[in-house]
């Protein structure tokens, strides 16, 4: 009798037989030994497996290396594991938490008991990493009954193993095995160690059990690791260069923003060269806002209570946002505003609307407040209050999809004008084993996630699907962009929505002269401006485009004698829109070339006698140098010319 047989379909559509329990290492062995060695997992019918799994029944496969970010993932959650077993040898007795991986590399939540650890002691642990490593033992997976796994932990003493036991049930344990170390793990892993080539423990923190801060805190430690020292080299570097991009440290070199405690943790103050490049901003997309047929709105900073009742951000939010305000009148609450969707609600609901009033777009500037835990804050990317260049459309459901792709045009305007150029469209969709976590009937749901994957089809950008990523009122179209270093941000958000029209009970008159629900598309490309500011500065570092930079040029008289000549060019060029300022100072002008370099000014006027005379400037440009002389007239030309290129030819 033959061997069953089972049908293996690869990602170009191919079909190939296979021994029923064959494994996707097999599959990847019988194209070549090549591919096989770089294999780390298999996605098999959309689930990521290792890669020595047998396969039992006909499956859809796809080989992960470390091109893949599930690759990478396993990879990264493997190392996770080699760490924990150097640990174990290192500090006999230890206990550990939970160990994933995490965007760029992994941690591992760490018990050490009366044993003293602390960041001295990570290059110690990198050896032990790579000597076992270099030991090639593979990565064993066994399937276990919850008896066993608790008698297995008890012995152990692991009472952090045992705590999340309490979750699972039979059926579902597994644990994992390489050389000396066992783990309680879902998996999947790497074939073997030995494909960690290159090891860095990047830091320390402490992290509360169960993110609990009446439990245990426990050590969390950092690492990362890479199939090649090459790659670890490349990756500290951009470590290093991102020190140097931080926004934190350019944002107070540069004069943008700071931040107070006596006004409170999270909340942004704005200075006045930080002020400019907002203005400048929200000038530019108020421009693009126009001429895309919105209209400007104004709302409170402050709501009723109850308006976040109707639209549910209060049961989904209320633990996020600053507690009510309580007014003298008895039982009268207000919340500051955590969306602006709700008010702009009932700005369409102010007065009858008809079909031939649609769409209504409103925009606005809106800030917004989330009381964000202190130990998440992180500069401008997270913060307790933040403006978004919000908008919301208001359509008929025939009208959904054309303003959906209008918003995509939107936000691709903003991306290039910005320079950033290398981005993905994330369709962000419900978790479909989770449909309490969101709001309205499903019906809603399926006309709107199937908009936002027609539109983004039809304007051919680049996607991924993200399952559970959706809003709780609808699903999104995420804007995932890498900057200059090659780091991930999400950058500008469209969503469609079914349901707070629905629950603000919203209306317009159709052509049968019956009543209708509008859609609702909520819209931000750039998401908040704190957040994208922040990102811009170390996409850029800190050289902004001339277009938007607070100080488009520095006015640098010789000597004091040419005060009073400097002082009328500034002023003839703020009669142009060109805006900078006149450094004064009784340094010499090498000195205050350097200055103006140092804060990223892009051009430098430098005058003397020789250009009072000839009622000229000689120009000279940020990490360039001398660019020659011009008339002022000639100067404005250029620098007109010059701005609208770095807005790409669209002024």
């Amino acid at each position: 009798m033959s061997e069953a047989q089972i049908k293996i379909t690869l990602p170009d559509g191919a079909v190939r037989e296979y021994a029923q329990g064959s494994s996707a290492m097999d599959v990847a062995l019988s194209i070549s030994e090549g591919l096989a060695r770089n294999v780390l997992a298999a996605e098999v019918n959309g689930e990521v497996w290792d890669a020595n799994r047998p396969i039992a029944t006909d499956a859809n496969l796809k080989l992960l290396t470390w091109r893949d970010e599930d690759g990478k993932s396993t990879f990264w959650h493997s190392s996770a594991h080699l760490m924990a077993e150097a640990l174990e040898s290192l500090y006999p007795g230890i206990k550990f938490g939970i160990g994933p991986a995490i965007e760029h590399g992994y941690y591992y939540d760490v018990d050490f008991g009366d044993q003293e650890f602390d960041s001295a002691h990570l290059e110690k642990i990198e050896e032990k990493i790579l000597e076992l490593a270099r030991q090639k033992n593979t990565y064993e997976r066994k399937e276990v009954s919850k008896s066993d796994a608790v008698a297995y932990f008890e012995e152990k003493g692991d009472e952090y193993k045992l705590d999340l036991l309490k979750d699972l049930e039979d059926g579902t344990i597994t644990f994992y095995t390489q050389g000396e170390f066992t783990d309680l793990c879902r998996g999947p892993h790497i074939p073997h160690t030995g494909m960690v080539k290159a090891v860095k423990l990047l830091n320390v923190a402490g992290a509360y059990w169960r993110g609990d801060e009446n439990r245990k805190q426990l050590t969390r430690i950092y690492g990362i690791t890479f199939p090649k020292q090459k790659e670890l080299t490349e990756y500290l570097h951009m470590l290093e260069e991102a020190k140097k991009r931080d926004h934190r440290k350019l944002g107070k070199e540069l004069e943008l923003f700071t931040f107070s405690e006596k006004v409170g943790m999270g909340l942004p103050l704005w200075l006045p060269k930080g002020a400019k490049l907002r203005e400048r901003l929200e000038a530019f997309m108020r421009k693009a806002q126009v001429r895309a047929g919105y209209d400007p709105v104004v709302t409170p900073h402050i709501g009723h209570k109850e308006l976040y009742v109707t639209s549910g951000h209060y049961e989904k939010y209320g633990e996020d946002s600053f507690q009510p305000i309580n007014t003298p009148h008895e039982g009268e609450e207000f919340l500051l505003k955590p969306m602006n969707c709700p008010h702009h609600c009932e700005i369409f609901k102010s007065k009858p609307r008809s079909y031939k009033d649609l769409p209504v777009r409103l925009a606005e500037f809106g800030t917004v407040y989330r009381y964000e835990q202190s130990g998440e804050l992180h500069g401008l990317t997270r913060v307790r209050g933040f403006t978004q260049d919000d908008a919301h459309i208001f359509c008929s459901q025939d009208q959904v999809k054309d303003e959906f792709k209008k918003v995509i045009d939107l936000v691709l305007y903003v991306f290039e004008s910005l320079g950033f150029d290398d981005f993905t469209a994330q369709i962000s969709l419900r978790d479909p084993e989770n449909h309490e976590k969101y709001i309205g009937p499903d019906e809603g749901w399926v006309k709107a996630e199937n908009a936002i994957v027609e539109a983004a089809a039809e304007k051919n950008l680049t996607t991924v699907t993200e399952l559970g990523e959706a809003a709780f009122y609808g699903p999104k179209l995420d804007f995932m962009v890498k900057d200059a270093l090659g780091r991930k941000w999400q950058l500008g958000t469209i969503q469609v929505d079914y349901n707070l029209p629905e629950r603000f009970q919203l209306e317009y008159v159709g052509s049968d002269n019956q009543k209708h629900r509008p859609v609702m598309i909520h819209r931000a490309p750039f998401g908040s401006l704190e957040r994208f500011v922040a990102v811009l500065i170390e996409h850029c570092a800190g050289d902004f485009p001339l277009w938007l930079t607070p100080d488009q040029v520095a006015i640098l008289p010789i000597s004091e004698k040419y005060a009073d000549y400097a002082q009328e060019l500034y002023k003839l060029l703020e009669s142009e829109d060109i805006t900078g300022f006149v450094d004064n100072r009784d340094e010499k002008i090498g000195r205050k070339i350097r200055d103006a370099e140092v804060k990223k000014i892009p051009i430098m006027l430098i005058v003397g006698e020789k250009e009072r005379d000839a009622h000229e400037v000689a120009v000279r440009r940020h990490g360039t140098g001398d660019i020659g002389t011009m008339k002022v007239e000639d100067f404005v030309k250029y620098f007109n010319s010059e701005k609208e290129k770095s807005l790409g030819g669209k002024e």
